[in-house]
């Protein structure tokens, strides 16, 4: 089966502010950043599609496209499923949530993430989610939440094994599903959170890969070391999409748009405060040392250790942002070795 590889679903623009010649420029550098990296990332998946080892037969696996994990906004709320036929049941589950600076993407420009797990064996379960600014925070984390009820819902007839799922995705993917393990591994204040938390579905394993874990504060990148102006700009382009109309101080209204702060917290807790009702799954945490957001690793290492959650942060020399996608590049092919053999030690039965 070959992959169409369609365009990102388009909304209505959203609310700019007022016409300013400063907010003019602003706003034609954003959409020109915004184009450019769509742009490269669809032609990417485009050509790769092409490819003849693109094709999931060819791994056996079979490709179920475009279905319903909710009816409200159905352009957006879809996810595909990536079947290991040739394998016996039931299959380990990845649930991936694909990157994109919270604006930008979807599930259909990450087919290959969903191609490379299946090949080993899991069923995955990609999903696109409603994008900022025209949705803003909370709408991904909401829109993660319930295609991970129904995942919950419905793992059982689509042949998964409820005892082995694990959570995965990059750069804001990374973030979402780091957000999803603490909705549910804490009884949290946020209604989408919580029904998350009643399911009962805990994940065995987490792999943020080069996740932007911190939304609310993006100057703290272009603080800590030099970058070019472009990537700064995209990296504050990502915090004011998703939090378009909040204030961007963090706080407790937007707090799971921060997962790392909330993990940084509970680290900076006594022990004998109770931060999670069900243990954290470990995680898996790669990026590269040429990546912008490379700092964000570096703390979620340090919060997991001081929480004694197992972490395998895994640093790559000279790669990029999301080098894991290039996967003819040895480091990326080094990177997918690693997660799956610690997908392969979360996941095997008897691992407490």
């Amino acid at each position: 089966m070959s992959h169409a590889v369609a365009r990102t679903p388009m909304d209505p623009p959203g609310p700019e502010a007022p016409d300013t010649p400063g907010h003019d420029r602003d706003t034609l550098w954003r959409r020109a950043r915004s184009f450019v990296a769509e742009s490269f990332f669809q032609s990417l998946a485009a050509l790769g599609a092409l490819h003849p080892a693109a094709r999931p037969r060819r791994h056996g696996v079979e490709v179920e496209h475009d279905v319903a994990y909710a009816s409200g906004h159905p352009a957006w709320q879809k996810l595909d499923l990536y079947r290991p036929v040739t394998r016996p049941k039931p299959w380990p589950v990845v649930f991936y949530v694909h990157g994109g600076a919270f604006h930008l993407l979807s599930k259909d420009t990450h087919w290959l993430m969903g191609l490379v797990f299946a090949r080993f064996g899991y069923l995955v379960v990609n999903i696109s989610y409603r994008l900022a600014p025209r949705h803003p925070y909370p709408a991904a984390i909401e829109d993660t939440c319930e295609a991970y009820r129904w995942l919950a819902e419905h793992i059982d007839e689509l042949g998964g094994d409820r005892n082995r799922v694990a959570i995965a995705g990059e750069s804001a993917g990374a973030n979402l599903i780091t957000a999803l393990a603490l909705a549910t591994t804490q009884h949290r204040p946020e209604p989408w959170a919580r029904a998350t938390f009643d399911t009962g579905l805990v994940p065995r394993a987490a792999l943020p890969f080069c996740g932007m874990l911190e939304v609310s504060r993006p100057e703290r990148f272009s603080e800590r070391r030099r970058m070019p102006s472009w990537v700064d700009g995209m990296i504050r382009d990502a915090s004011a999409s998703y939090l378009h109309g909040h204030s961007r101080a963090g706080g407790d209204a937007t707090a799971l748009a921060d997962p790392l702060r909330v993990l940084e917290v509970a680290a900076g807790l006594p022990h004998t405060t109770p931060s999670f009702q069900r243990p954290l799954p470990p995680f898996f945490a790669p990026v590269g040392t040429r990546d912008p957001l490379l700092d964000d690793t570096r703390r979620l290492e340090k919060a997991l250790a001081t929480l004694n959650v197992p972490c395998e942060a895994r640093y790559y020399p000279g790669g990029i942002h999301a080098f894991h996608a290039m996967v003819w590049d040895p480091a990326a092919r080094r990177c997918w070795r690693d997660a799956l053999a610690f997908l392969d030690r979360a996941m095997r039965p008897g691992v407490p």
